[in-house]
């Protein structure tokens, strides 16, 4: 059994929205070892995804099998392997599996998160 994880998740952790987002998500089940990191830390993920030209103030993004997705693709991919062991994941998966949904809701989710961040006092990571 491999140590690396299945799948990371990079998401912004002073987000209350992200965090808790990504907390509710029932992927071990799956997927196997999921790794969370917040984007805001210096992990080698971050680095990596940044260096793909992702930017992360904007985004939440995720690696798999070596690939990344970002944005509404990260959201529908992440729905897409949500187990549905929950009403949270099943409502998630419902909605978002749909990559035009995704695309529709990104930019309010997004939108969301920065007034939340702004309301919060909270600042923008700056990539």
């Amino acid at each position: 059994m491999s140590d690396r994880p299945a799948l990371t998740i990079i998401y912004d952790g002073e987000c209350p929205f992200c965090s808790e987002y990504v907390k509710l998500l029932k992927l071990r089940d799956a997927v196997g070892k999921v790794e969370l990191v917040n984007a805001r830390d210096n992990h080698p993920s971050v680095e990596s995804v940044r260096s793909a030209g992702v930017v992360l103030d904007h985004t939440m993004a995720m690696i798999q099998g070596g690939k990344i997705y970002f944005g509404a693709e990260c959201l529908t991919r992440l729905a897409l392997l949500s187990t549905g062991s929950d009403r949270f994941n099943r409502f998630n998966s419902f909605i978002f599996r749909h990559p035009t949904v995704s695309r529709a809701a990104y930019p309010l989710l997004r939108s969301g998160r920065a007034l939340a961040l702004r309301f919060l006092g909270r600042s923008k990571m700056g990539y």
